[in-house]
């Protein structure tokens, strides 16, 4: 890896400032779902003591434009900034509506919660029980 490339929430690597943006084809203009406001709000979301530079790190951007996109955020009020000692601390606020037009009826509080809690794995079956497994072909 160069020296100045990082690593983001993908684990590719890039170089300092750029996008985190993949082609899935190899071919044509590489692109993402999430814009870099949403992967700035997830990450405030799992760490909200992080600091702008980790935040860019972790999203793949530079540090002028996660505070930027920071100050974009807390003026919409989807989050607050409190000043704790040298560091921030940062509130999500979940009940406010995406800002489109088609999704301005639902919350950001599904993405949060979709992006920053993975789902357990099902329990495994149980062995000692006299239930066939539901994975597993019934061959007669």
């Amino acid at each position: 890896m160069p020296a100045d490339a990082e690593r983001g929430l993908d684990g590719a690597a890039r170089g300092s400032g750029s996008a985190d943006q993949v082609s899935v084809d190899g071919q044509g203009k590489p692109w993402t779902f999430l814009t870099n406001h949403a992967r700035v709000l997830v990450h405030i979301a799992r760490n909200p003591h992080a600091r702008v530079r980790d935040v860019a790190v972790d999203v793949g951007i530079t540090e002028r434009t996660a505070q930027s996109i920071l100050n974009d955020l807390e003026k919409a009020a989807y989050l607050t900034r409190v000043r704790v000692g040298r560091r921030n601390h940062y509130t999500i606020h979940p009940d406010r509506p995406f800002r489109h037009p088609t999704e301005a009826r639902q919350s950001i509080a599904g993405l949060i919660e979709l992006l920053t809690d993975p789902q357990p794995p099902p329990d495994p079956p149980d062995a000692s029980s006299d239930e066939p497994d539901p994975t597993v072909p019934n061959p007669t």
